[in-house]
């Protein structure tokens, strides 16, 4: 399972990466590889951090007896390049799960099932319906260097809308073929470079809360979870 936890969080307004903030006495990326490792626990892991960062998530598994087996590797210039430099530490022949290291709510079933389907097909992908009005707009420049915002007037089926969650699973000779590809900025997960690649995906209903911790309220809601026992 490749894990991606090399980015900055500067939206979320604190003194480190979000996926090594303190969430209930563990920090964010913790408490993603415990949920991981719940659904398979044969599962190894390849970590993606950033390079000033590995030597303090090194002490901090030391410091917490962190004991699941993980290759550290530094991410890349973009998320694209972050993956490709981790599927070089996965072998041929395997199913690779793909997962943001700061959604640490996805459920051990969850997970089992979308190995299982993967392993049918070329890959599997969790999505959730779009429960939200969906409005198209343009950004319009206007004098003094402010944006609004104006309606093209164009309507959208929402019916036809899901978003896309984590983790995602996929052979892994056929995702790494996938991202020989040259870098596409509309590559914004792996599904996109996989489907680029025409491979052959499942697509499997996600879950409500593997929500993905992007900001203070985010974390509100983090701590509630945790505070359920969910």
């Amino acid at each position: 399972m490749i894990v991606m936890a090399a980015g900055s969080g500067t939206r979320m307004g604190v003194d480190r990466p979000k996926q090594f903030i303190d969430l209930k006495g563990k920090a964010v990326l913790h408490h993603t590889l415990e949920r991981l490792s719940q659904g398979l626990p044969d599962l190894r892991f390849v970590v993606v951090l950033p390079s000033s960062w590995i030597a303090w998530w090194r002490q901090y598994c030391y410091s917490c007896s962190l004991v699941l087996p993980q290759v550290l590797v530094e991410g890349g210039i973009t998320r694209f390049h972050s993956v490709r430099n981790a599927l070089e530490k996965v072998p041929d022949g395997a199913l690779v799960g793909i997962h943001d290291g700061v959604r640490p709510f996805v459920t051990p079933e969850l997970v089992s099932s979308l190995y299982a389907a993967a392993e049918e097909k070329d890959g599997a992908v969790p999505v959730t319906p779009c429960i939200d009005t969906m409005k198209v707009l343009e950004k319009q420049e206007v004098s003094g260097g402010r944006t609004v915002l104006a309606s093209t007037g164009e309507g959208v089926d929402r019916s036809r809308l899901y978003g896309a969650q984590t983790p995602q699973v996929f052979k892994s000779e056929l995702i790494k073929k996938a991202y020989s590809l040259p870098y596409d900025e509309r590559f914004t997960d792996d599904a996109s470079v996989a489907e680029a690649q025409e491979m052959n995906l499942s697509w499997l209903m996600g879950e409500r809360f593997n929500i993905k911790l992007t900001s203070q309220d985010d974390l509100v809601l983090a701590g509630a979870l945790l505070s359920l026992s969910f």
